[in-house]
């Protein structure tokens, strides 16, 4: 029963880290109908965001205080770096076929991961992420489950970052706005909605989760890598399917799943098809098993809507 309770509580951890990247992922397909494949280098341009903050302004500093201003460098250079790529590589080619903007994608992400390798100082190799009191250091013991600090934090960060993006999107004119261009862009603007400001807004909202979840990452592992975008990148677009492209709801279910899934075939399938080895071609499995089954997701691909 441990064994099981451990697994759940590794797996919640990892699938709201998938659950924070794959929200950009179904929102700003949710309104442009756009696959972002460079939205996993936007979440680890975000965790060198938030190194460079610390290296720069805190240096030797570990205390509680300094993790709040951390994120907020990251979010700035995450956001910065999706509006940027938003207005200078998919605007021009939002009426272009869909091809286009895929391939443009897939060379802005070959380009952020090299930029970030090229300039950043050392970071050709891992480089160490700080550990922060109170969110990193000794793990907790809870019925024979061990619980990591920086768990508590992604899980922590995952249910605020969603319970504050439902009332954006439903309690906001911005939130409206974003319903209303996901549901008809052209009727929307004859409406007098900013539909490329409202765009941008989601870029900027994904980027931002994106963003946290490259924190929580790096506290996690206690270094950051400037591949480490891709993967994560490719399982939170697997998380987004897999609850329901473009229904937020569905972005955090399949994330939370995914995980999971993940952690029980590590725990559990015995035998050269388990272990950590073989955890991502499960949780590829589980994708696949799902959309023969249910080709809309878990919760049903939708624009973005009221919950």
């Amino acid at each position: 029963m441990t064994a099981f309770l451990q697994a759940i509580m590794d797996g919640l951890t990892l699938g709201s880290l998938y659950a924070l990247i794959a929200v950009g992922y179904t929102v700003v397909y949710g309104i442009v109908q756009l696959i972002n494949f460079a939205h996993g280098e936007v979440f680890m341009i975000g965790a060198f965001g938030a190194l460079a903050t610390w290296t720069v302004l805190f240096k030797g500093q570990t205390g509680l205080w300094v993790l709040p201003i951390m994120i907020l460098g990251a979010v700035i250079v995450s956001v910065l770096t999706a509006v940027i790529m938003e207005r200078i590589a998919y605007r021009p080619l939002r009426g272009a076929p869909r091809l286009a903007p895929l391939i443009t994608a897939i060379g802005i992400s070959v380009f952020l991961q090299e930029a970030v390798r090229l300039f950043y100082p050392g970071a050709k190799s891992k480089l160490t992420f700080p550990e922060i009191d109170v969110v990193t250091g000794s793990a907790i013991q809870v019925g024979g489950v061990t619980v990591q600090r920086a768990a508590l934090f992604t899980i922590g960060a995952l249910a605020l970052s969603a319970a504050l993006l439902w009332f954006f999107v439903n309690r906001t004119r911005l939130g409206q706005g974003m319903q209303a261009v996901s549901q008809d862009p052209d009727t929307a603007q004859l409406m007098g909605i900013n539909v490329n400001r409202i765009i941008v807004i989601a870029f900027a909202l994904g980027a931002a989760l994106a963003a946290v979840a490259g924190v929580a990452q790096g506290l996690l592992n206690s270094n950051i890598d400037f591949r480490m975008g891709f993967l994560a990148g490719l399982k939170a677009f697997t998380a987004a399917v897999l609850g329901g492209i473009g229904n937020i709801q569905g972005a955090v279910v399949g994330g939370l799943t995914l995980g999971i899934a993940e952690s029980m075939a590590t725990q559990f399938i015995p035998g050269q098809f388990g272990g950590s080895a073989w955890k991502d071609v499960w949780a590829f499995a589980l994708l696949i098993l799902v959309l023969v089954f249910r080709p809309q997701g878990l919760l049903g691909a939708r624009v973005v809507d009221r919950a």
